[in-house]
């Protein structure tokens, strides 16, 4: 029996093509925007969780109420006695201070204004960012103990994206009036904000910064056998003491990298509702389109409902036949959908490949196939839910009646 509800739904729509076509084109666009938009919202939130957990449990981030070297009102600066009582606090290996500003740099007598990041060169600083760094050096080398009037740039430098002639290896630019020697070129990073950074040893930044105590951002090792959140509070609680700050006021954030993990998921989480949200918009079109097209469907079938339950169908096979058409036509919307999304996802992906985009990934985990494949197949059988309750409530009189 149900395998001739399917034989006869198929029937309809092949005698109705075009009209089926136009319907399921609705569920095609929301299913493959729902698709193709979470799938780059997972794959951002798994590189960036990758990220960080490639940097280990054991650091602890601190940063100052200053955006980017663009001081806040109202917000007081970190500086070099904060970073003493970090080191001083229990269960801290050792530390490491930056310190980064926007600032004029000058290239074969063409100005920009971009971060410069001045970074300490000493032996155990060294140590701790590369058992976090991320990114690697494309050409010549990375900073190293010794140096001051040296940089290593951003990978647009090399593009000429930065400035119309590209920056080489040896090349000397000026930063803030003071000439530094290129010796190194970043591998791209994937992001315009990190690729057009330069980096310079902390010395020189604090010279031609003119901050001789001030700090951005430390970066803490904890001990072995220490725990990182307990650590963590414990330097929390010291640096309100030196700042003289109640708990709940501090100028200043403490993080863990589970912590930097928890916070990014909780945005991408926000961000994944939102694009669903405004992708269910279309799903909710493509509804209405299934609706509108088995209210039609009832209306052109009314004689043929009527011969069928002349000879026996009950209403309730009538109402099963049209459920399983509109379900059909969800689910085989929902099918071609997740292809158009899954491809869109890879050309996304693609394109930020091609423009050194990294971070900017697609990702296709199972539940999201099938929760799409399943939320349409619901949003076809609910969207004929009416017209099919009207279909099997005709009498067999009144229906052999209508021309």
């Amino acid at each position: 029996m149900i395998r001739d509800y399917f034989r006869f739904a198929f029937q309809n729509f092949k005698a109705r093509k075009v009209r089926t076509y136009l319907t399921m084109l609705g569920i095609f666009i929301g299913v493959a925007a729902v698709v193709s938009l979470i799938s780059i919202s997972q794959g951002l939130r798994s590189a960036m969780t990758e990220t960080f957990e490639s940097m280990g449990s054991d650091k602890i981030f601190i940063m100052s109420g200053v955006s980017y070297g663009l001081p806040t009102t109202g917000i007081t600066e970190m500086s070099g006695k904060d970073k003493e009582v970090v080191e001083k606090t229990e269960g801290v290996e050792r530390t490491s201070a930056f310190i980064f500003k926007l600032l004029r740099i000058k290239y074969n007598e063409e100005v920009k204004y971009v971060f410069v990041n001045g970074l300490p060169v000493d032996r155990e600083s060294l140590e701790l960012i590369e058992s976090i760094q991320t990114f690697k050096i494309a050409q010549g080398r990375d900073l190293k103990t010794g140096d001051k009037y040296k940089a290593v740039v951003g990978s647009m430098y090399a593009k000429g994206d930065v400035f119309d002639k590209k920056v080489k290896v040896r090349d000397k630019i000026e930063i803030e009036g003071k000439e530094f020697k290129v010796i190194g070129i970043m591998a791209p990073i994937g992001n315009p904000q990190d690729d057009s950074q330069i980096t310079i040893p902390i010395d020189a930044a604090r010279e031609i910064f003119n901050e001789p105590e001030k700090v951005d951002y430390i970066m803490v090792q904890v001990k072995q056998g220490y725990d990182a959140e307990e650590v963590a509070e414990k330097i929390k609680k010291n640096l309100r003491d030196h700042r003289n700050l109640e708990e709940g006021e501090e100028d200043f954030t403490v993080q863990t990298s589970a912590q930097l993990i928890a916070s990014f998921g909780n945005v991408f989480t926000i961000i994944t509702i939102v694009l669903v949200g405004i992708a269910a918009i279309s799903l909710f079109v493509g509804g209405i389109g299934i609706t509108n097209m088995m209210y039609t469907s009832v209306l052109e079938r009314t004689r043929e409902i009527g011969v069928m339950k002349a000879i026996g169908a009950k209403s309730s096979n009538i109402l099963l036949i049209f459920l399983i058409e509109s379900g059909i036509l969800g689910l085989v919307g929902g099918a071609v959908g997740i292809l158009i999304g899954i491809g869109l996802g890879e050309l996304v992906q693609f394109a930020a490949a091609t423009a050194n985009l990294s971070l900017l990934k697609s990702s296709f985990p199972w539940y999201l196939i099938i929760g799409s494949l399943l939320f349409s197949f619901i949003v076809g059988v609910l969207s004929g839910v009416l017209p099919a309750r009207a279909a099997s409530r005709l009498q067999p009189v009144d229906a052999l009646r209508y021309e």
